[in-house]
């Protein structure tokens, strides 16, 4: 089965169907997804902007990251759920849409980046949690974050405008 294939079956899916066809689903669903979007890369941009050392330099990393992770996973759990839904409901016009790609390749590329400073970055931050100006490697995660969460949301606003 190819990915265009893939993308054909998705578009018979009930969820899909309930996102293109319904009264309000599309409404609904783009409601939810832009939510999640809100509680999401809202909380989570307090968190880079501390990261960076440009906010909340009195605050602990750890401390705020400990009181916005249910926000920013909760946020991103909806957005991810409704997105897919969103997805499976233009398959086929998102296949070929660069702005999807370029979209895709950004989630990827932030959820790779979190993951790094997960596993690695974040491994030492007892050692500078609470100095204003954290590392170069925590300030660089920080702003990579925001520079991809710009593109993931400048991107999915040009999908509204060529994909149909």
């Amino acid at each position: 089965m190819t990915l265009l294939e893939l993308c054909e079956w998705l578009e018979g899916t009930a969820p899909a169907i309930f996102a293109r066809e319904s009264l309000y689903g599309f409404q609904l669903l783009v409601g939810f997804h832009l939510m999640g979007l809100v509680f999401s890369v809202g909380a989570l941009l307090w968190l880079d902007l501390r990261m960076t050392g440009i906010a909340l330099k009195g605050t602990r990393v750890s401390d705020l990251n400990r009181e916005l992770a249910p926000w920013f996973i909760g946020g991103f759990i909806v957005m991810f759920g409704s997105g897919l839904v969103l997805f499976a409901g233009f398959a086929t016009s998102a296949y070929g849409n660069t702005f999807f790609r370029i979209k895709l390749v950004a989630i990827a590329l932030a959820g790779i980046n979190a993951l790094v400073f997960h596993f690695m970055t974040g491994r030492g931050t007892p050692a500078w949690d609470a100095a204003p100006l954290p590392p170069a490697s925590v300030r660089l995660a920080g702003f990579g974050s925001l520079a991809l969460w710009a593109i993931i949301i400048v991107s999915g606003r040009m999908m509204s405008y060529t994909m149909f």
